[in-house]
């Protein structure tokens, strides 16, 4: 898949999330993405959130992988 499509595609999975991280005072950014690694910030209240970890695994990454096969690791960068 073309890597534009790809930035189309992730960033649309973290228009449908960020509601909910924004409901908690947080929201996330695409850094960048590099083979199949997407690289993201997490800003405000999730940045040093204790749930921070799960959130990344459990919500955004998982939402990433199902909507984008390619995609094989969703990491945090500060």
């Amino acid at each position: 898949m073309e890597t534009v499509v790809i930035k189309d595609k992730v960033e649309e999975v973290l228009d449908s999330l960020r509601p909910f991280l924004k409901a908690d005072g947080g929201d996330v950014e695409l850094v960048e993405i590099v083979d199949d690694t997407v690289r993201l910030r997490l800003l405000g209240a999730c940045s040093n959130c204790s749930m921070s970890n799960m959130t990344m695994k459990a919500g955004i990454e998982e939402g990433i992988k199902k909507a984008i096969p390619e995609i094989r690791q969703v990491i945090a960068i500060d």
